[in-house]
């Protein structure tokens, strides 16, 4: 993997794991998700208006993406909604790695050698096993383990298929331009037609924070497909997958939450298996 390509997706990790805390930071979750699409819809604009639109044949996995990720977002909500974000976000951002892998194997025939496959193993064991840190009572612990591990594979799903349309594009900034315009108008105007007038005043204390998580949203996607038209796709899912690290980091300094020796253990993994990718 060229280091530009692994410098794009450790920051597009930082990006990552930053609106997410944005995401939890807000407590209305709809209200948190809808600008965070509203801000990426926003900066996808200039693409979509001045670069070269994607090949016809890219629309339907782009159509298909959309799909995707607007489920993703949903089930994200709940997510958030029904967990802790230690609990949850680990265990979807873990699951991904894993399908991507096997699917990129079984379809694309990006077959892994022995040391992706430690690397992509010691990743998601390390991310999956903070889901066993400092959880917390909810009212619904297996609709939110349930909700994460759904997640995850929609994370996976949308992550394959951007991974083939962007390289049937042609048009990197076109595709990329169009998936964030069409996937974040979805969120916002359910949320419209759900709360209407009212929906304008919860939006109104937390607008500025939401959509610079909109901003980071669309930075990290958009370094992530740039990735995978220069990388293959099970490293990049795996290597983006350390966002986790930075999402720990931010919930101790940020959120107080106690960096205790489990989650020590769990990254200690997560940078294991990021090290035995790259050298592998």
């Amino acid at each position: 993997m060229p280091a530009l390509v692994l410098a794009a997706t450790l920051v597009a990790a930082c990006g990552h794991a930053a609106w997410n805390a944005i995401a939890h930071w807000v407590p209305d979750k709809l209200v948190s998700i809808t600008l965070v699409n509203a801000g990426g819809s926003l900066c996808a604009i200039p693409l979509v208006v001045w670069a070269a639109g994607p090949d016809p044949r890219s629309w339907v996995y782009l159509g298909t993406s959309v799909v995707l990720h607007i489920a993703y977002n949903l089930l994200l909500m709940a997510s958030y909604r029904l967990g802790d974000l230690s609990q949850t976000y680990p265990l979807a951002r873990g699951t991904s790695p894993l399908v991507v892998t096997v699917v990129a194997a079984l379809l694309f025939r990006e077959t892994p050698r022995s040391g992706q496959i430690a690397g992509v193993l010691l990743i998601s064991l390390g991310l999956a096993c903070l889901v066993f840190w400092g959880r917390r009572k909810t009212a619904s612990p297996r609709g939110a383990v349930a909700a994460a591990l759904v997640t995850g594979v929609m994370i996976a799903s949308y992550t394959t298929v951007d991974g083939i349309g962007v390289r049937e594009s042609g048009s990197v900034l076109g595709y990329i331009g169009w998936l964030m315009l069409l996937e974040g108008l979805a969120v916002p105007l359910y949320a419209l037609a759900r709360r209407r007038r009212a929906f304008w005043r919860d939006l109104r204390p937390v607008w500025p924070v939401g959509l610079l998580g909109g901003v980071l949203s669309f930075a990290a996607y958009g370094l992530i497909l740039w990735a995978q038209t220069r990388g293959a796709l099970a490293d990049i899912a795996a290597l983006r997958e350390s966002s986790i690290i930075v999402g720990a980091l931010i919930g101790t300094v940020v959120f107080g939450e106690r960096f205790g020796a489990a989650r020590v253990a769990a990254t200690c993994a997560v940078v294991a298996g990021i090290a035995t990718l790259y050298l592998a």
